[in-house]
């Protein structure tokens, strides 16, 4: 796990920038090692929410990779974004129009990028960072 807390940080490319960007990389590889090994039974990793499998059909990104479990299919990249006035199972955009308008919210919001394989079900958070809130308000420089 790595956890960045300035802009611009250095990580995969494409990935969002920002404050306190904690990468699961390390913690996913562990988990991927450990089912190669056979100390981990691939049924306890490939056990996807039926719901989290539906997000990976039809809205996932392609993340270019083969799943490491079942080297089948490629993995993909779901999104969800949770926070103050979203649905309490938090909001999965299906655009990344959609995604940077919740991004861009006044409130904020924490988004959670999970890799999936649409085929074995296995998933792993791969990052998680807030976004949103209001930056620089009045009433902050007020204070200063």
């Amino acid at each position: 796990m790595t956890q960045t807390s300035r802009t611009g940080a250095p990580g995969r490319p494409g990935a969002p920038t920002g404050e306190a960007r904690v990468e699961y990389r390390l913690a996913r590889n562990a988990v991927v090692r450990d089912v190669r090994k056979g100390k981990v039974d691939r049924i306890d990793v490939c056990d996807a929410h039926p719901e989290l499998l539906r997000a990976a059909r039809n809205v996932g990104k392609p993340t270019g990779e083969d799943c490491p479990i079942c080297e089948a299919v490629a993995t993909v990249e779901v999104t969800y974004v949770f926070g103050a006035r979203l649905p309490a199972g938090g909001r999965c955009p299906g655009t990344k129009t959609e995604l940077n308008r919740l991004r861009r919210r006044e409130e904020p919001v924490l988004c959670y990028d999970v890799e999936v394989c649409p085929e074995c079900a296995w998933h792993h958070l791969t990052r998680k960072y807030p976004s949103g809130g209001r930056v620089g308000t009045s009433s902050a420089r007020g204070r200063a």
